[in-house]
């Protein structure tokens, strides 16, 4: 039988969701803690590969089990896992269905601090110099992105995929001043590696006046990489939602 699990957690101390030799991650402690409570080596496909220091708030992930899970599976998972991972749903679903593969729609939120907050330093990104952006050109650079189809400039080199296509649906800004923040909201069905830090430094790069808006839309027209590229930190960047056609 195959369960879809709908999970948070803070990536501040990972490596990122796929699992490596070298590092803790979130997909290794994930399949750990299901070996233990099901006492058999379980695999964990995830939704997506989150970079190393990013967060997820609504992440998916599937596994197979032999037998039915029992009434204590869920309490007993969150006591194995630890204080930054939280499994907040388990649901059977059938077969073949695929936490990567059937996800149409993905959301992303990067939150960019205006002030230094040491209770939001792992989640957002404090910029000193947030004063002089100009949100105006920010949000030029959000408001390009929904008439393109291939993100070429916004992905990170070596990342080996096939295609920069991407189908994105919905991008922009919101300024918090009561909460001294600043939102960065994207939808698309799927991203590049490093895509939406590399945007978010693109709206940086614009509203600092480091780099013209045109120059944005030149390197999307062009499908060519920025000449000053800029990937923002991964601490403010956090998946928010994926979605399912059942």
């Amino acid at each position: 039988m195959r369960y879809f699990l709908t999970l948070s957690y803070l990536g501040t101390r990972y490596g990122g969701w796929q699992v490596q030799p070298n590092a803790p991650t979130v997909q290794a402690t994930l399949e750990s803690a299901l070996a233990t409570i099901l006492r058999q080596e379980t695999g964990v496909t995830g939704c997506g590969r989150t970079d190393a220091g990013v967060h997820a708030r609504n992440y998916i992930a599937h596994f197979d089990a032999t037998a039915e899970l029992p009434a204590t599976f869920l309490a007993g998972l969150n006591s194995l896992l630890p204080e930054d991972m939280a499994v907040w749903s388990c649901r059977q679903v059938h077969d073949d269905a695929h936490a990567r593969f059937d996800a149409f729609e993905r959301s992303y939120e990067y939150h960019i601090s205006l002030r230094k907050d040491p209770f939001t330093r792992e989640t957002a990104w404090f910029y000193p110099q947030n004063s002089r952006l100009d949100m105006g050109k920010m949000q030029e650079v959000a408001d390009l992105l929904p008439g393109y189809g291939a993100f070429f400039p916004f992905c990170k080199t070596d990342s080996g995929v096939d295609h920069y296509e991407c189908a994105l649906r919905h991008a922009h800004w919101e300024h918090r001043p009561d909460e001294h923040k600043l939102i960065f909201y994207i939808t698309a069905n799927r991203f590049l590696r490093g895509m939406v830090r590399l945007i978010v430094g693109a709206a940086i790069q614009a509203g600092s006046g480091k780099v013209l808006v045109s120059d944005i839309r030149e390197a999307l027209d062009r499908q060519q990489a920025l000449n000053r590229s800029l990937s923002v930190p991964p601490q403010g960047l956090c998946l928010t939602s994926v979605k399912y056609p059942y």
